[in-house]
């Protein structure tokens, strides 16, 4: 795909990716019920070029949905279940030093571990020790690791879907606010209505096969990233997407009271970037090739909730990130003349 397409080619990739996520939402309902915001989410972060986190308590399946999208891709998948002695070369891989036998001598050859494939899922990545975490870092970023003085570039398209469990802090480690930045998106992972752990009673405790077909390959994937990257959007975007990430930084003008009362920290511009890359794919999801404010609403919460961090003062009164960013889309004005003109945000655009 070119860096410059037609309307017409637009529209045709729009209905080839709408078709692909409404056979992948088919797919992972014979074996999901409900979480449909976090099935959307995940897809959006996968046309995004983005990676997510998963929290929350045990049995809501947070593993069996990752695993689904695997199956539903083309492409290959490893689990690394993250233990208290994994060490880091059990995920990047390590040098052994074997006989070659047409020489004769004993030379290192390169063992790549679960990271060298497309779709990786971390499961309870906070039970590992942040020297294994920051294993991590390179790999999500650079998409690639360095073993001793080798770079290794990693499989393109590449997915890292981590897990975590908030309830259980013993034998645990919290992963630090440079870890969590390189996540697209925090998705809260929530209990089922009734009507849908009734049905995931009786599908759980009956003899059913489920036969998942994958959709997508890897160069389809890569041609949508590809794609959200195409799709314009309008300084007014722009502005109300920053207008919500640099609200949050604490000492600026121009910031809310209730920021300078509850946060400790802001988000960095990484926030930036991924509100308006998932609010870009989020539109072309629902067959729009323009973006609005309502996407970027939608996915202010998942892209910000873990880049600010909460004071004393907050987490004594129950105040969560979820609430601040509530408040801030309250209080910012979402039409483009009623931004422009607020006084408190002109401070903001003005810095």
């Amino acid at each position: 795909m070119s860096d410059t397409v037609s309307q017409a080619e637009l529209q045709e990739s729009i209905e080839k990716l709408g078709k692909a996520y409404r056979s992948i939402r088919e797919q992972m309902q014979k074996v999901i019920i409900g979480q449909d915001h976090v099935v959307e989410q995940l897809l959006i972060a996968l046309v995004s070029r983005g990676h997510c986190l998963l929290e929350g308590v045990p049995g809501l399946a947070k593993t069996l949905m990752i695993s689904t999208l695997a199956r539903c891709l083309s492409m290959t998948f490893a689990r690394i279940q993250f233990t208290p002695d994994l060490m880091p070369a059990d995920i990047t891989g390590t040098d052994v030093l074997q006989e070659n036998r047409e020489t004769g001598k004993r030379e290192f050859r390169f063992l790549p571990g679960p990271l060298f494939h497309n779709v990786v899922l971390a499961d309870e990545i906070n039970r590992t020790p942040p020297k294994t975490q920051a294993a991590l870092l390179e790999a999500m970023q650079e998409r690639q690791v360095t073993v001793g003085q080798m770079r290794h570039t990693l499989a393109d398209p590449f997915f890292v879907l981590a897990t975590q469990n908030p309830i259980e802090q013993e034998g645990t480690y919290s992963l630090p606010e440079a870890q969590q930045d390189r996540f697209m998106f925090k998705v809260f992972v929530k209990y089922p209505t009734f009507a849908e752990e009734r049905e995931i009673a009786r599908r759980t405790t009956s003899i059913q096969a489920d036969e998942i077909t994958p959709v997508l390959d890897g160069p389809g994937i890569l041609e949508l990233q590809k794609l959200v990257r195409q799709v314009p959007v309008t300084d007014h975007i722009i502005d109300y997407a920053l207008a919500l990430v640099r609200q949050t930084r604490v000492g600026e003008d121009g910031i809310p009271d209730f920021v300078t009362e509850w946060l400790a920290w802001g988000a960095g511009p990484r926030a930036v970037q991924f509100l308006l890359l998932g609010a870009k794919a989020r539109a072309l999801l629902n067959g729009r090739t323009y973006v609005s404010t309502e996407d970027v609403q939608a996915l202010a919460s998942p892209v910000l909730r873990h880049r600010i961090v909460t004071n004393f003062s907050a987490e004594s009164e129950g105040i969560t990130t979820d609430r601040v960013v509530e408040e801030l889309l309250k209080t910012t004005p979402a039409k483009e003349g009623e931004l422009t003109r607020d006084p408190r945000l002109q401070k903001i655009f003005a810095a």
